[in-house]
């Protein structure tokens, strides 16, 4: 298993930058950076995670749904990592969803999604993919995406009303 890597909280000035494109898609330490951005989020139970997380202002996210504590009803798939990713299109209402952030621990809000999305991004062997998200998956790809704009999820909550304790969405939510 590849290295941990720390998790940036809200509040470093890093998860407020735009990230920068990747322009060596084989260099060596993309590659590791990838493989522990994989295990980073194994390790926190979490279900995506953006390089500006990990304080590496890079155009790379990892999307890794599974179901989890905060997430049990999370479909199951491989990790995928996405370079320099973008979204194309859209279609539907924003729907609202409880979200959570690695780097905002202990908070939840209510965030208006796309419940389906068309993605570009180029994979780990250099090849562009596109692809159609939907539900869950489009809300991480669109929470991932985010950080590498420098927004958190938190810019997204339309009301403070809508926000609550990790402890006590645990309590509504799961019992």
């Amino acid at each position: 298993m590849s290295k941990i890597s720390e998790i940036i909280h809200l509040g470093n000035p890093l998860l407020r930058e735009v990230a920068k494109p990747i322009q060596k898609i084989e260099d060596p330490s993309l590659q590791n950076l990838i493989q522990e951005l994989i295990s980073t989020t194994i390790d926190h139970n979490g279900v995506g995670i953006a390089a500006p997380q990990v304080a590496q202002s890079l155009q790379l996210i990892i999307v890794a749904s599974h179901p989890t504590p905060r997430y049990p009803q999370a479909p199951q798939m491989e990790p995928i990592a996405m370079i320099n990713p973008r979204i194309v299109n859209h279609s539907g209402e924003p729907e609202k969803g409880w979200e959570g952030c690695l780097s905002v621990p202990g908070i939840r809000g209510l965030v208006p999604r796309y419940p389906q999305i068309v993605i570009e991004y180029t994979d780990i062997h250099n090849q562009v993919c596109c692809q159609e998200l939907t539900g869950f998956v489009a809300r991480i790809f669109q929470h991932e995406y985010d950080h590498l704009q420098g927004i958190v999820f938190l810019d997204r909550v339309e009301s403070t009303q809508e926000m609550i304790t990790e402890q006590e969405y645990q309590k509504l939510f799961t019992e």
